[in-house]
């Protein structure tokens, strides 16, 4: 007998509408269960001050009132372009309450790329502080302005509000609009549902163990997907969120050693600045359940002396603004040792599958571009049609990062399949150079770029800046010859300044820029 599809099987009970609407999960409910169950409990802290989730609850109510006021309906935008400060938090629960999406402004963008932003998403009211207001100056009038200062707190703080009813909830109405880096172009919007940050906290509770009791730690800036969502997740479960102006290290060490902190991420760019402090501080940690992100960016020397040093492991992570947490950030590196094996672990929730230029799955052992299923996975770029078809085409969300898989289950990263370099017709991917460039104890950064060559089409050109004394060019042929097969090996080595690299508001290299210095350059075949 068949089943005809949308039909439930025999014996199967039809899930009418009822049982549909029991099944539904509001995030506001989950708030709101914090606050019976934990009133006086802290839920925030920022500079001299703490919230209790009562407190919380009311601040986050006069605001969805005022942007009611404003004319605002489930499923309208409201931007915020702000440092640092709770207002994120007190406006993602206000965005819960209303059924409306937060778009989250990087305020390190250009004039051009804002107003871009702000152009794709169309918000009805913009939330900006103080210190970034003369960044819009110049950018058409979009929806209401509300400064973030005292007026507005004094509006926060003012008498409880009478609220609209709470609108019907659905697992995939949009919560946040986060913006992708924009490497390639301008930036894009990445919609995120209730149920991917419900499924993406999942993720932290099962691979990490994060719970009510943790305090997490929000000083990487809130418009990034890692800080404003496990700070919203965090008040979910009934934690507290520390909400820091930046990378204040003498408060996040006081942090450290005061109270159990869920997860602590530092950035390439600031490990020199880290190190040097904690070196003086060596802070006595109470719990630290996370510690570091993607360790691929990172000199194996530099994450044994931080983990040592904190005497915690470092997370080996590989995640994205579109997926979360995964495909692969559940494995560990062991503190105190310098990595030599950079091998990622699959996370939970997610399908995993590793597929050729034909979209043909490949064997293990050969490279392939990494495709995942998953309700971590965002709804699609805002406004974006052919790139939100283009990223989910055949069902699997396309990663445009290729990864080999060991026989263990283990995956290899390789690098990003769009960035790549075609010589004599062999595939090269850069980070493979790149991380044996970074071997070398006098070598800070690396970044590998294509050239032009009338023999081989392109080669590999390795650009690296040096800590303390630069070694030869030759040295660093040598320890590639030693790692890497002969095609692999860069065709020459330029020294740069230390910190002179072009980067990206997320502190990834601008290749392009580095390429075309590289063209200006003399010619010099080194290998």
């Amino acid at each position: 007998m068949s089943v005809r599809q949308g039909q439930p099987a025999m014996g199967q009970p039809d899930m009418g509408l009822a049982a549909r609407r029991a099944a539904r999960l509001s995030l506001y409910a989950l708030f709101e269960k914090q606050c019976r169950l934990h009133p006086e409990r802290t839920a925030l802290a920022y500079q001299d001050r703490s919230l209790s989730y009562a407190g919380l609850r009311q601040r986050a109510e006069r605001l969805a009132a005022l942007l009611h006021g404003q004319g605002l309906k489930p499923g309208d935008r409201v931007c915020i372009l702000s440092e640092n400060h709770p207002i994120f938090l007190e406006l993602s629960l206000a965005a819960l309450r209303l059924g409306i999406i937060v778009a989250t402004l990087n305020w390190r963008l250009s004039g051009r790329e804002l107003a871009h932003c702000i152009a794709l998403v169309e918000p009805k009211t913009i939330l900006v502080s103080t210190r970034h207001r003369a960044s819009l100056d110049g950018i058409g009038p979009s929806g209401n302005l509300l400064e973030i200062g005292a007026a507005l707190e004094q509006q926060l703080d003012g008498p409880l509000p009478t609220l609209p009813p709470m609108p019907e909830s659905d697992t995939e109405d949009g919560l946040f609009i986060i913006y992708t880096s924009g490497t390639t172009g301008l930036p894009k919007g990445a919609l995120l549902s209730q149920r991917a940050m419900l499924a993406r906290l999942m993720v932290y509770v099962t691979d990490y163990g994060v719970d009510g009791g943790d305090t997490f730690l929000a000083w990487s800036p809130l418009f990034h997907m890692a800080s404003v969502e496990l700070g919203l997740g965090t008040l979910l479960l009934g934690g507290k969120v520390a909400v820091l102006d930046g990378a204040e290290l003498p408060v996040i060490c006081d942090y450290l050693e005061r109270e159990p902190l869920s997860n602590l991420i530092f950035f390439p760019g600031m490990v020199e600045q880290t190190l040097a402090y904690l070196r003086l501080r060596r802070p006595q940690v109470k719990r630290l359940k996370k510690f570091g992100a993607l360790a691929d960016l990172f000199a194996p020397r530099e994450i044994a002396e931080m983990t040592a040093l904190l005497g915690v492991p470092f997370t080996n992570t590989f995640g994205s603004t579109e997926t979360g947490m995964p495909p692969a950030s559940a494995g560990r590196l062991a503190a105190g040792v310098a990595p030599t094996d950079f091998a990622k672990t699959e996370s939970l929730l997610c399908d995993v599958l590793l597929v050729d230029e034909a979209g043909n799955p490949v064997p293990d052992g050969e490279p392939g571009e990494l495709l995942m299923r998953g309700p971590t996975l965002f709804s699609g770029y805002w406004n974006a049609p052919e790139a939100t078809e283009e990223a989910f085409a055949g069902g699997w969300y396309h990663t445009g990062d290729v990864f080999v898989r060991r026989p263990d289950g283990r995956l290899d990263y390789v690098d990003r399949r769009k960035y790549l370099i075609k010589s004599g017709g062999e595939n090269i991917y850069p980070a493979e150079i790149e991380r044996v460039a970074l071997l070398h104890p006098n070598i800070a950064e690396a970044v590998v770029v294509r050239r032009r060559d009338a023999r081989w089409g392109e080669v590999p050109v390795l650009v690296v800046a040096a800590e303390g004394e630069a070694p030869a060019a030759e040295e660093l042929i040598a320890l590639c010859r030693q790692e890497l097969a002969p095609y692999k090996r860069p065709k020459q080595v330029l020294f740069v300044p230390k910190g002179s690299l072009p980067r990206n508001n997320t502190g990834k290299v601008i290749r392009p820029e580095v390429e075309s210095w590289v063209a200006a350059q003399p010619t010099e075949i080194s290998a």
